[in-house]
């Protein structure tokens, strides 16, 4: 990305329902472990319906510095690793993509030894990786951290047994990319159930793996020592998909949602509901009608799967702040989730942070200039934007770009008014 690029913004004109049909991506979530995944085999891969977003870009980056050769063919992603040579990741990489984090189990199982920096991301507070390092260490792994890099080694992984003291998406992962490739079998126990870990081992069972129990608690993993090409397709992001379904409550629209994972929306789908949104499936649409929905929230926090999802908490806060009423959403995921409360005040938002806990009373949003800091909260500044009378512009729209394939399309093609400037525009 260029200085100017980096400049840019999104100029949205609010008030104006939302009314049609969109196409949901495929999923930022579940694509970036498959990536990192295929490096376990030493042919080509084919990602169907792959999203061009900002992080697997980088993924593809990172994936080409290693000797991977990356292309695109329409919508599809092709991982070509016949030629990995290396298990070196540069530290910039690491810098601008937490999710490089999950190439470690992957690239020991390939290299037997690795190097990369600790990951950068998102800033919505503390995300350690000790539980990724314990998990890769009980099945063998040598590890040491000095100066902000991590070495590791292990000359052939070895099934073993790890529970997790805490629930983690991506040290799951990892633990599950170590084990697929290791020699023997691995237990993995209080394990995350998000979609995404069920489509990481569907994907390694489409290329050989020995994997059973992804969506419950343990899981069991036998090593395999080859690993094959696969074509895999892409499952469609819920979170995205949410967050449309969010922006048609903000603007008390009506749209259709083709392709939205509905069965991974269900947290979602019933707070919808008792806010007053009707919705139903059709033809495998989910078709959604927010014109009457004009209840608060008492009470709502964040769980892991199935519970409701911390990547939506900040866009159901600003559909909150839409609506009379008291609302109330504890953020028990991530402690600084609630940036995006303080742009939203900006906007004439009526929200107070009490710890983990936002308190919102609903009232009419206005237009102003606010700034994205990570990627959902950006996205609910753009719902806020939507849902405010008068213009808004917002910063920071790099972070927003991270997992939106193009949401000032599909906003458009809802009947939004929204655009993306350069500052030399304006």
């Amino acid at each position: 990305m260029t200085g100017a690029e980096a400049l840019d913004l999104y100029q949205i004109e609010g008030g104006v329902p939302l009314n049609g049909e969109v196409q949901i991506q495929g999923s930022k979530n579940a694509v970036l472990p498959m990536m990192a995944a295929s490096v376990l085999q030493k042919g080509c891969v084919c990602l169907k319906g792959c999203p061009d977003i900002a992080d697997v870009q980088c993924m593809e980056q990172i994936l080409q510095s290693i000797g991977a050769r990356v292309w695109r063919i329409a919508g599809d992603l092709y991982v070509d690793c016949k030629e990995i040579d290396t298990g070196v990741i540069p530290g910039a990489y690491a810098d601008k993509m937490r999710s490089s984090i999950i190439l470690m189990g992957a690239l020991l199982g390939r290299m037997g030894r690795i190097r990369v920096g600790r990951p950068g991301g998102c800033t919505i507070g503390e995300r350690p990786i000790n539980l990724h390092l314990s998990v890769l260490e009980a099945l063998g792994v040598a590890l040491e951290v000095e100066d902000g890099v991590i070495y590791a080694r292990a000359d052939r992984i070895k099934g073993g047994y790890y529970k997790f003291p805490k629930r983690s998406v991506g040290a799951t992962e990892n633990g599950i990319l170590a084990a697929a490739a290791a020699d023997g079998e691995t237990v993995l126990e209080n394990c995350a159930r998000e979609p995404e870990i069920i489509h990481l081992c569907q994907f390694l069972r489409s290329m050989g793996a020995n994997i059973v129990g992804e969506g419950s608690a343990t899981i069991h993993i036998e090593g395999v020592k080859d690993l094959h090409e696969t074509c895999f397709e892409v499952p469609a992001d819920r979170i995205v998909a949410g967050t449309y379904l969010l922006a048609c409550a903000v603007t008390r629209g009506n749209i259709r949602l083709t392709h939205a994972p509905i069965g991974e929306m269900q947290a979602l789908l019933r707070v919808y509901k008792e806010m007053g949104g009707q919705y139903e499936v059709k033809g495998g649409k989910l078709i959604a009608d927010s014109r009457h929905l004009n209840r608060p929230v008492p009470y709502l926090k964040t769980e892991e799967y199935p519970g409701f999802p911390t990547d939506l908490q900040s866009l159901l806060l600003t559909l909150c702040a839409t609506i009379p009423g008291e609302s109330r959403i504890e953020e028990t995921i991530f402690e600084d989730r609630f940036k995006a409360a303080l742009q939203i005040k900006h906007m004439g938002a009526d929200v107070r942070v009490e710890g983990r806990v936002a308190v919102i009373n609903g009232q009419n949003l206005h237009g102003a200039t606010v700034k994205a800091e990570e990627l959902r909260g950006g996205a609910a500044l753009v719902l806020a934007g939507l849902g405010a009378r008068g213009i808004t512009r917002i910063g920071g729209i790099c972070h927003i770009e991270r997992g939106y394939q193009d949401i000032c399309g599909d906003i458009r093609s809802l009947g939004g008014n929204i655009s993306r400037q350069s500052t030399e525009e304006l």
